[in-house]
């Protein structure tokens, strides 16, 4: 699971647990000028993930890691498809988050309340 929270001007993303193994990264800390927009998206998960490098896909069980699908990367820590949030980047390495929070509703709310 991924807890997210806004820092000042940036969204930071610190991976809880294990999943800092699984998804070789700690943290990752966005400028919030390069956030797009979140989404709860549970059928995230279903989507194609692409080439793992670094990271871990163990169908049904967890996709955590850098994905390099269609030449863009992105970075994936999903357990349970039902707390999926996906936030859209641009001008970053990743042109998305696909994040399990603990709460999608709240996560959504306080990314989108940061943007306006």
């Amino acid at each position: 699971m991924a807890q997210v929270r806004i820092d000042g001007d940036d969204l930071v993303v610190v991976m809880e647990g294990l999943d800092r193994f699984w998804a070789q990264k700690s943290s990752l800390t966005i400028p919030m000028v390069n956030v797009r927009g979140a989404t709860a998206d549970p059928g995230m998960a279903a989507e194609p993930k692409g080439i793992r490098a670094p990271g871990t896909h163990l169908p049904g069980v967890i996709t955590a890691g850098t994905f390099h699908l269609d030449g863009e990367k992105v970075f994936w820590n999903v357990k349970d498809p039902s707390k999926t949030v996906v936030v859209e980047l641009a001008d970053e390495r990743y042109v998305r988050l696909v994040l399990q929070v603990k709460d999608p509703r709240a996560t959504v709310a306080l990314i989108e309340n940061a943007l306006s």
